[in-house]
């Protein structure tokens, strides 16, 4: 049986803009667990990066409660939080937010010390996540802006695992990539769940969304479906079909 790792009860999130209240997300109940690589779908202004944020302590519900491990981490008050997400979660975004005063290995190091002070440890870490994503040790002294995209994106995959969290958050990873860096990184992220990575990734692409074994789909802030496409497999052509089939139901 899957252990869950993360839940929300009746999660809600809304904003004031010119006098008027709008309901971003509505009352959500989900629970996430151990090793799933979730895809959350759904028009622009369903509230995607929203539920992502809220999960990952990023931004906080106005009404509901967010549950990681038996903690409450929707009671927590802003330290709390970035506690939390510093030991527990990582973060990939399309904007990959490197430091470009900094080379690949210091932008990574920053980012592990912070949890692990054996300065040694991280290195060997960083050097063994950099292996795994095929960036070469000639690439660990460049700086961002010396990168592809691609690269560079691998660069943040490797900086967001480098404390091993519990859940791995993406938000449109791929999205400022071209079709084979894009590639590139979604192999990346497959192949850290297949070794038991917890993902969490917003995305708009069929490509992406395919790496998923379970799919979520938002509309006006409510889970309207959702479709299990099992474990991913490359050779697995009938995922497509099911995953075509479920967003058609869903009006996409």
């Amino acid at each position: 049986m899957k252990q869950i790792i993360l839940k929300t009860e009746k999660l809600s999130k809304s904003f004031s803009s010119n006098g008027m209240l709008q309901h971003v997300l509505r009352n959500i109940d989900l629970m996430l667990y151990q090793g799933d690589f979730t895809v959350i779908m759904g028009a622009s202004g369903a509230g995607k990066s929203t539920l992502l944020y809220a999960l990952s302590g990023m931004d906080t519900p106005t009404l509901g409660t967010i549950t990681f491990q038996d903690q409450t981490i929707s009671d927590y008050h802003s330290d709390q939080l970035a506690i939390f997400r510093r030991e527990h979660c990582g973060f990939v975004f399309q904007q990959i937010y490197l430091l470009d005063d900094m080379s690949v290995m210091d932008n990574v190091l920053i980012a592990g010390l912070l949890v692990n002070k054996q300065k040694q440890q991280v290195i060997k870490k960083a050097e063994e996540l950099f292996a795994s994503v095929g960036i070469s040790k000639e690439t660990y002294q460049k700086f961002p802006t010396q990168l592809s995209g691609g690269e560079a994106q691998r660069v943040g995959i490797v900086r967001a695992l480098i404390n091993e969290p519990q859940i791995l958050f993406a938000d449109e990873p791929t999205g400022a990539l071209n079709s084979k860096r894009g590639l590139d990184v979604l192999n990346t992220l497959s192949e850290c769940n297949a070794l038991g990575q917890s993902i969490v990734m917003v995305t708009h692409d069929v490509r992406s969304a395919l790496r998923g074994n379970r799919i979520l789909y938002l509309k006006d802030g409510i889970i309207l479906g959702e479709c299990d496409l099992g474990k991913f497999h490359q050779e697995d052509l009938s995922r497509q079909k099911k995953l075509l089939q479920f967003l058609d139901e869903m009006g996409w």
